[in-house]
């Protein structure tokens, strides 16, 4: 709470009531203003901005009216914003497994590749797809499967920065946007994040192993022009990765990598 009392310098008043009500989405204290009637263009830029305005000479209870009303809204004001930012994290979230979802991803990847392409820095961008999923969903039920799905989507979390995105592209298919990371970098991300798979401890079953399947694509590169590129070609890497017989990373351009990484 901030009350505010001019005096004779109303311009200083002004220019801290500026600050302390920034008007640009962020909510600042609540605000009381104690202030002659004739200074008529600081007590309505005051009612604009939001804050209680009490005239000099003010009486104690409708100060402390004023007070308490600023305070109510305040507090209503920042419970809003908290529902808001909840809403908002939902909505990028996939329900299942609690990583960002496909809309966010596709964002993300948007406005990674802009900044990568105006500051002439790297982007890196990793699909997965999990080996032989449906027949774990055939053998153990979709409810295993599940489980399958979110200690995969943990695992992937724990193995990159938490500037990294991690994302549910689809059904079984992660993907892995890495910003300011060459191609060698990512290359060092795939290879630990396939290691970490393998080696995933399951209630689904003790003797079940998750595999996955590979494609790393890196800008810049002569054919990545585009967030749409780095995707095409990540996702041409990633089924290259899978006729060579799964469980291993190929790389755009087709460099396949073989299951142990070497």
């Amino acid at each position: 709470m901030v009350v505010l009392c001019p005096g004779e310098d109303a311009a200083g008043t002004l220019a801290l009531l500026e600050r302390l009500t920034p008007g640009d989405g962020a909510l600042g204290p609540p605000v009381v203003l104690l202030t002659p009637p004739e200074h008529r263009p600081l007590w309505v830029e005051a009612l604009r901005r939001g804050a209680e305005v009490v005239f000099d000479p003010w009486a104690p209870d409708e100060l402390l009216s004023r007070v308490h009303r600023a305070l109510a809204v305040h507090a209503r004001m920042e419970a809003l914003a908290t529902q808001v930012g909840e809403l908002q994290r939902l909505s990028a979230t996939d329900g299942l497994t609690g990583v960002h979802n496909h809309r966010h991803f596709q964002e993300r990847l948007r406005e990674e590749f802009r900044r990568a392409q105006r500051y002439d820095d790297a982007l890196s961008l990793i699909l997965l797809d999990l080996d032989f999923f449906k027949e774990i969903n055939d053998k153990y039920g979709h409810s295993a499967g599940d489980g399958v799905l979110r200690a995969v989507a943990g695992a992937l979390t724990r193995g990159v920065r938490e500037t990294d995105l991690v994302a549910r592209y689809g059904g079984e298919e992660f993907a892995l946007l890495l910003p300011r990371t060459h191609f060698t970098g990512a290359l060092t991300v795939a290879e630990r994040v396939r290691r970490e798979l393998r080696a995933l401890t399951l209630d689904v079953d003790a003797g079940l192993q998750v595999t996955a399947s590979l494609g790393v694509s890196s800008f810049p590169h002569r054919t990545v022009l585009s967030p749409e590129q780095l995707l095409l070609t990540a996702d041409e890497a990633l089924y290259q990765a899978k006729r060579d017989g799964r469980d291993r990373i190929c790389l755009h351009p087709q460099l396949p990598m073989g299951p142990s990484g070497t």
